[in-house]
């Protein structure tokens, strides 16, 4: 089983991001993100055996609720980040020519970092691999995974004003990913 933590973003915000990228499909052959598939990572398990299912849900139960916090969706992005400095652009000229990611910024301040690491904690007590980079919440809108002509679609990114809405977070979930969907395993309030 492959299994994620997350925060489920509302329709109203999805909504947005439906327009917005129902206007960008066809400026980029692009691996584009099913709207109803965007949520807010807060932790990626990976593989788990089924057998341990319940395991990993009481372990998730058991973490301190936080309490209900606003989430705010704006800002535009890719992974990895266009560099201005020629020096950083040369040592990773790959990297600046071809992006791997198209992002949605998301805001949940220090209430949804410690969501994320309150739930790192948890799962690396199961034995689950501790997260190497620092947290960076975000909707992936799109990957890239072949060089594509991208201009057209950079120029619409630069001149969208990327305000998505705000939210208020309630709870989070348990995700099984397989074949391209997500289903909700369990629920945990916040």
């Amino acid at each position: 089983m492959r299994l994620f933590t997350a925060v489920d973003i509302p329709e109203e915000v999805r909504e947005h991001l439906r327009a917005l990228l129902a206007r960008w499909k066809p400026l980029a052959r692009i691996n584009w993100t099913p709207v109803e598939n965007l949520h807010i990572t807060t932790k990626f398990i990976g593989e788990w055996p089924e057998a341990r299912l319940d395991e990993m849900k009481k372990t998730l139960h058991a973490i301190s609720p936080s309490g209900a916090f606003d989430v705010t969706v704006r800002g535009l992005g890719w992974f990895p980040p266009a560099q201005a400095d020629s020096q950083l652009a040369q040592a990773n000229f790959q990297d600046v020519r071809r992006p791997r990611v198209l992002w949605v910024g998301v805001e949940g301040g220090e209430a949804l970092l410690t969501l994320a690491c309150a739930t790192e904690q948890a799962v690396a007590a199961l034995g689950v691999p501790v997260e190497e980079r620092s947290y960076s919440p975000h909707l992936t809108l799109a990957r890239i995974r072949e060089a594509v002509p991208l201009d057209a679609l950079r120029s619409a990114v630069a001149h969208v004003a990327a305000d998505f809405g705000t939210f208020r977070a309630t709870e989070f979930f348990l995700y099984l990913s397989a074949g391209g969907k997500y289903t909700r395993l369990a629920t945990f309030p916040l």
